[in-house]
């Protein structure tokens, strides 16, 4: 099987592919470009380095959420012009989980994006396994200190929220500096977890493929305040 996984989710752009068990190819980038300039040559590359087409592959992976509202429709866009011809599954992938599946070890490890306002989006997973331990969520950072204080340790932060996170929980027993560029989200991350959702049966149609953004964005939840209504937590895609 042969897996095109993309990410788009946060400043830094990722693919990988991988075929059953070997990562075939992976690359990044953080140049201070576009996702929309940055993107398609690397998916170009990507499948060039590997003596692939998009006939070839056979499930597309990509983050869908939460992140930049425009990054994460770049990605779904991307894949789902790539997988419409022939209908090729697709997994929209939690990007705080595909954080998760780029560490391995013991412990606990906590995939955190800045959400702005002093908030992050956060998921804990459990290092070893890699599965799910809580939702994720968009919580000032203050309100990981139950999750914190009683989580199995080692605990590591990844993401561009990690820093916020380490800002408050450094001191803590048990938390450990995890290494800002071990923090970025890479393309095999999102490989793997796409992988463990066509495992679960819960890969979508290319048609069905949808953006998860949690909350609602700053425009819209500024005309929520001037309307005097509150905002949904998590609007509907």
């Amino acid at each position: 099987m042969n897996l095109l996984a993309i990410d788009t989710a946060g400043k830094t752009a990722a693919v990988a592919v991988l075929r059953d068990e070997v990562l075939l190819y992976e690359a990044a980038a953080n140049n201070g470009l576009t996702h929309s300039e940055t993107l398609l040559p690397m998916v170009d590359t990507a499948l060039k380095a590997c003596g692939l087409r998009c006939a070839d592959i056979d499930l597309y992976g990509v983050t869908a959420g939460p992140g930049s509202f425009t990054g994460l429709r770049i990605g779904l866009a991307a894949v789902k012009g790539m997988a419409l011809p022939r209908q090729t599954p697709c997994a929209g992938v939690s990007t705080l989980e595909a954080l998760a599946w780029g560490m391995a070890g013991q412990g606990t490890v906590v995939g955190a994006l800045d959400a702005r306002r002093g908030q992050v989006y956060w998921a804990g997973f459990d290092l070893a396994t890699h599965d799910r331990l809580t939702p994720d969520a968009a919580a000032p950072v203050q309100a990981l200190e139950n999750f914190v204080a009683g989580c199995k340790k080692p605990l590591f932060f990844v993401g561009d929220g990690a820093a916020l996170c380490y800002n408050r929980f450094s001191e803590l027993p048990g938390v450990l500096p995890c290494p800002q560029p071990l923090r970025v989200l890479r393309g095999s991350g999102v490989a793997l977890a796409a992988r463990r959702m066509l495992q679960a049966g819960r890969t979508v149609p290319p048609a069905e493929l949808l953006p998860d953004y949690h909350r609602l964005s700053q425009a819209e939840r500024e005309r929520a305040e001037r309307e005097g209504r509150a905002a949904p937590d998590h609007p509907h895609p």
